[in-house]
């Protein structure tokens, strides 16, 4: 079957599947994006995958298309590829899109994938170093169309994170959200322009600390959140001291250390403080992280957590592709939270330091039974399933090279 029709069948169930439809777990104004590896057995009928909704989003756009992002990487015939190509439509038609580049992600890039964005017309790509700003990095992976609608997760502006990554988002039209998702890119759209001219950058205005109620976002660093957007540092912990029963938490990486600019990590124990206290008064917590977070210093604090009454571990391997071995690829890479079937979690942050506490990230957190048992059930899906094995705290692992063979 050829891509296209692919994309045209996925994008058939997309309508079927419409927000509107999915009544077991959606939520108005919030819509649970999803995309499955490819060659796998796992499955998720009623979600959509995340390159339909993106060229739905772009086909949309009347006026305006903000992207940020860490890096971008094309490959032809992908589905990247057909986004790109909806994006370019959307340039040629007249909307006026900017796009907003983490300065260490041009290394991750491709070339021939900025040469292509660049010569989209009408739109702006520029490049920020958020490191002169907070020593951290734009992490964040989101865009929003005419300020209305918006879209966070895990995937990155990458071929990969469309077809051969595990990944989690959500296509958001929430106007109090997207609002404050849309102030955020601004923010960071004038740091560069700042930057740039070698101005001093301004901090956002302060402002009371917005409600934890309902459904709402949360970002980092906390010093360049506009005002009404709450500091995610502190409310991870937050969240995890209020929990109750059960905590179903999936992530590419988990450890008590910094990827410092040296390397060295140092030692960053806000959320593992959190997780070994919900985990002390009873708490159930199930953590799955993938087969990228067994290096000799990360799999230590893996083991040490894993001892605790309380605490399940488990490592997700994903199978090969048949094509062979694509670099950076073949890993669950969302990032999300589920606790006691009451709150949902769905974010852009690996939980080490250098994520919640000096980079650009964004998280929303949504206190709603219907999106919490969705989420929990994709946790599930994974944690019962073929991919995934209990940690042993007296074997050794292999150390992770996702870039080689």
């Amino acid at each position: 079957m050829s891509l296209s029709m692919k994309l045209r069948i996925a994008g058939l169930a997309g309508v079927l599947l419409s927000p509107l439809a999915q009544a077991d777990f959606s939520i108005p104004g919030f819509e649970l994006v999803h995309t499955v590896p490819v060659e796998t057995t796992l499955g998720t009928a009623d979600l959509r995958q995340t390159g339909p909704v993106w060229i739905e989003l772009f086909d949309s756009a009347k006026s305006r298309i903000d992207i940020g992002q860490f890096y971008a990487v094309d490959h032809p015939g992908s589905v990247m590829d057909r986004v790109i190509e909806h994006l370019e439509a959307a340039g040629k038609r007249g909307v006026k899109i900017r796009f907003l580049l983490e300065e260490k992600g041009i290394r991750l890039s491709e070339a021939a994938t900025l040469e292509r964005l660049r010569a989209i017309p009408n739109l702006t790509l520029r490049v920020l170093p958020y490191g002169q700003l907070s020593g951290g990095i734009i992490h964040a992976k989101y865009l929003l169309v005419d300020g209305k609608q918006a879209f966070i997760g895990s995937q990155n502006f990458d071929w990969r994170s469309l077809e051969h990554i595990h990944e989690t988002g959500l296509r958001i039209s929430d106007a109090s959200v997207v609002s404050q998702v849309q102030a955020i890119f601004d923010q960071d759209w004038q740091a560069q322009a700042a930057l740039a001219d070698k101005q001093p950058v301004p901090l956002p205005a302060g402002g009371q600390a917005p409600a934890r109620t309902g459904n709402y976002l949360v970002s980092s660093p906390q010093r360049y959140n506009p005002p009404g957007v709450g500091d995610s540092q502190m409310e991870l912990p937050r969240l995890l001291s209020e929990a109750k029963k059960e905590v179903r938490v999936q992530l590419l990486d988990y450890a008590p250390l910094s990827y410092g600019p040296d390397r060295t990590r140092p030692y960053y124990a806000v959320i593992d403080n959190a997780v070994r206290a919900a985990a002390a008064r009873g708490v159930a917590i199930k953590l799955m992280v993938s087969n990228w977070n067994t290096d000799k210093l990360e799999l230590p604090y893996l083991k040490s957590l894993a001892v605790l009454p309380n605490v399940e571990i488990k490592i997700v391997t994903l199978p090969e592709a048949r094509q062979g071995f694509i670099p950076y690829a073949r890993v669950i890479h969302s990032k999300t939270m589920e606790i006691d079937g009451q709150v949902a979690w769905i974010g852009t942050s690996n939980w080490l330091g250098g994520y919640l506490d000096n980079s650009r990230n964004l998280e929303v957190v949504m206190r709603s039974e219907a999106m919490a048992r969705r989420v929990g059930q994709l946790h599930k899906q994974l944690w019962d399933g073929p991919y995934a094995r209990a940690l042993s705290v007296t074997d050794e692992y292999p150390e992770p090279h996702p870039g080689q063979h």
